[in-house]
């Protein structure tokens, strides 16, 4: 199947009714836990991820999905009207939005985002039909040691990339790769670090694990700082369209973010951020008039808002092509496609293609009702910020309970969530990024079985893996991420001494 026949492929499976309330519930839930400063993408998906059960495995992806980006957009909105990021991504946005809304543009600054974030999605589409198909196809000549490789590839960026040291980080990995090993041994079928428990038997769920670290621990935070009452700006629908010489300005930045974005989603770490930070500092620089930055210029809206959803298409490229996720947001995504019993991979095209192809499609319907649905309800979205802050995080935290609950309808489970929420709390408090643990937890099953199937066709021999080019190439790869950082500090020392 064609890149052109997937897509109306892709368009016939996202446009049935079921997937179209999947996407328009995904986008809207989306846009508010952006809304929400802190909660952000991650701990969104973790969170609605058990509502998605009962689901088919198509329907419940795009709504994940619509979650993703979703919540990319709706971080704008208080980064604009209160100067509150409801994510990382949007605290570039917050710059120049807030000062256009101190001097009565919000109106505009929300309709370029809206318009650069469709734009960039629509790109970003693209961008994976092409390079994700080709990168799959690719791919169908990977083995048992490539596969192996590419997730060892994965852990090391994603832990070399994340917040904290490197050892920090590694340590993290270390400690989600054991927690990915309690259970039955997939050969022997033997017990192992279960403790003689026949409840720990049956492994550690992902689930838990994630609304743990992300859902509960967000919940404590929230009830140690609390968040301050902000004063809610109005928009009027007649304030909403630019000026053309705003339009004018932001045309350019706009292209050149969803282009930069795309690309730096493709790059290992937390693509959504740099991808902001990277397109503000290019428009800076070729900005003719660089001190209007900061005081409220378009292209400071314009350009990072396209980046950073152009980037969240990029981060799908690897995580669809190769099943490795480069993101925090795509591990948790990977745990759903694997709940669901789909392995992402070079054989999804083949294997699910209603997956593959409506996931893509429904990217742009999705980013489309963005664009016609948030314009006129921001007021709406805004005002949750007015709902008393104790009645949320009980809400959030019996849906955590319910969710974890509902798993196996066993308590395991909720120990898990408890004793996860407590780690992440710590976590949070130590300014220690948890997604080394969470991707190592997903991964670690992948490396394991593709390790042994490695050595088995090897027969235990060592020297099989110098026979297996890319093998050689990511494994040189991930020395020279491992090594670069040592020597760098070397280097330094020295011509500080």
């Amino acid at each position: 199947m064609g890149p052109f026949d997937g897509l109306l492929f892709g368009l016939s499976v996202a446009l049935t009714p079921a997937n179209l309330l999947a996407s328009l519930a995904g986008v809207l839930a989306g846009t508010l836990v952006g809304v929400l400063p802190g909660i952000g993408p991650n701990a969104g998906i973790a969170l609605l991820l058990p509502a998605t059960f009962a689901l088919p495995p198509e329907t419940a992806l795009i709504m994940l999905a619509g979650i993703y980006y979703g919540a990319m957009y709706g971080g704008s909105t208080t980064a604009i009207l209160l100067n509150l990021p409801g994510e990382a991504a949007s605290v570039v946005t917050a710059i120049d939005g807030f000062q256009m809304a101190k001097r009565g543009r919000a109106g505009a600054a929300l309709f370029i985002s809206a318009v650069g974030s469709f734009v960039a999605g629509s790109a970003g589409l693209f961008g994976i039909v092409l390079i994700g198909t080709w990168l799959a196809n690719f791919a169908l000549a990977f083995g048992p040691p490539e596969y192996f490789a590419l997730a060892l590839m994965g852990l090391v960026f994603l832990s070399r990339l994340s917040r904290g040291s490197f050892l920090t980080a590694l340590l993290m990995t270390a400690l989600g790769l054991a927690i990915a090993t309690i259970g039955l041994d997939p050969v022997s079928g033997s017990q192992r670090f279960t403790l003689g428990s026949i409840r720990l038997a049956q492994g550690i769920d992902l689930i838990p694990v994630i609304m743990g670290l992300y859902g509960l621990a967000e919940i404590l935070m929230i009830a140690e700082e609390g968040t301050k009452k902000a004063q809610i700006t109005s928009v009027r629908l007649r304030e909403l369209l630019p000026s053309r010489e705003e339009a004018r300005r932001a045309a350019w930045p706009i292209v050149r973010g969803s282009v930069l974005g795309f690309f730096i989603g493709l790059i290992p770490g937390p693509a959504t951020v740099m991808s902001s930070f990277v397109s503000y500092a290019v428009e800076r620089r070729l900005s003719k008039t660089p001190d209007r930055f900061g005081s409220g210029a378009i292209e400071g809206v314009a350009g990072p808002e396209s980046a950073n959803n152009a980037a969240t298409a990029g981060a799908m490229v690897p995580l669809l092509s190769l099943g490795i996720p480069f993101a925090p947001a795509t591990a948790i995504l990977l745990s759903a496609f694997v709940i669901h019993g789909i392995q992402p991979g070079p054989m999804l095209m083949i294997q699910w293609p209603a997956v593959f192809w409506g996931l893509i499609a429904s990217m742009y319907i999705g980013n489309l009702m963005l664009l016609i649905l948030n314009l006129p309800l921001v007021g709406i979205f805004v005002s949750v910020l007015r709902i008393p802050q104790h009645i949320l995080s009980t809400l959030v935290l019996l849906l955590c309970l319910i969710g974890a609950y509902s798993l196996n309808n066993s308590l395991l489970d909720l120990w898990v969530l408890i004793v996860m929420g407590g780690f992440g709390y710590a976590l949070r408090k130590l300014a220690i990024d948890p997604a080394p643990l969470v991707v190592a937890l997903v991964l670690g099953p992948v490396m394991e079985k593709t390790l042994r199937q490695a050595f088995f066709m090897a027969h235990g021999d060592w020297g099989y893996w110098l026979t297996r080019p890319l093998v050689i190439t990511v494994v040189g790869a991930v020395l020279f991420v491992l090594l670069a950082s040592s020597v760098v500090s070397v280097f330094r020392r020295k011509k500080e001494g």
